[in-house]
């Protein structure tokens, strides 16, 4: 049951819902996340952080940069995203379309 618990944990948290959201699109590196957010780098790598804890999120490094996805091997996890996230808000919508809308990230030069 912690796990679940710790998941909820995870949640509760706008800034870490809107990175699950964009992880549950596609992999992206902090540099990404950055630019979609609006956010500092080091508050999205503490927030990341969070979410290897609980292992929601897998890792594959390219060069320099760590791409981050959702742990697509955690059942339970899964089910319960796919739920909450079924009818995103406002703001998680918005984030996946200025996503969609920017055509090249620092990483990808």
């Amino acid at each position: 049951m912690n796990n679940i618990n710790d998941l909820f944990k995870v949640l509760s948290d706008e800034t870490r819902l809107r990175i699950i959201n964009l992880l549950m699109v596609k992999s992206l590196c902090v540099c990404e996340l950055v630019e979609v957010l609006n956010l500092s780098q080091p508050k999205i790598s503490k927030h990341i952080a969070k979410l290897r804890a609980i292992n929601l999120v897998t890792t594959k490094k390219n060069e320099q940069y760590i791409f981050y996805s959702i742990n697509k091997d955690n059942l339970t996890y899964n089910n319960i995203l796919s739920s909450v996230f079924k009818n995103t808000n406002y703001l998680l919508q918005k984030d996946i379309e200025k996503l969609k809308n920017i055509k090249e990230f620092v990483c990808t030069n």
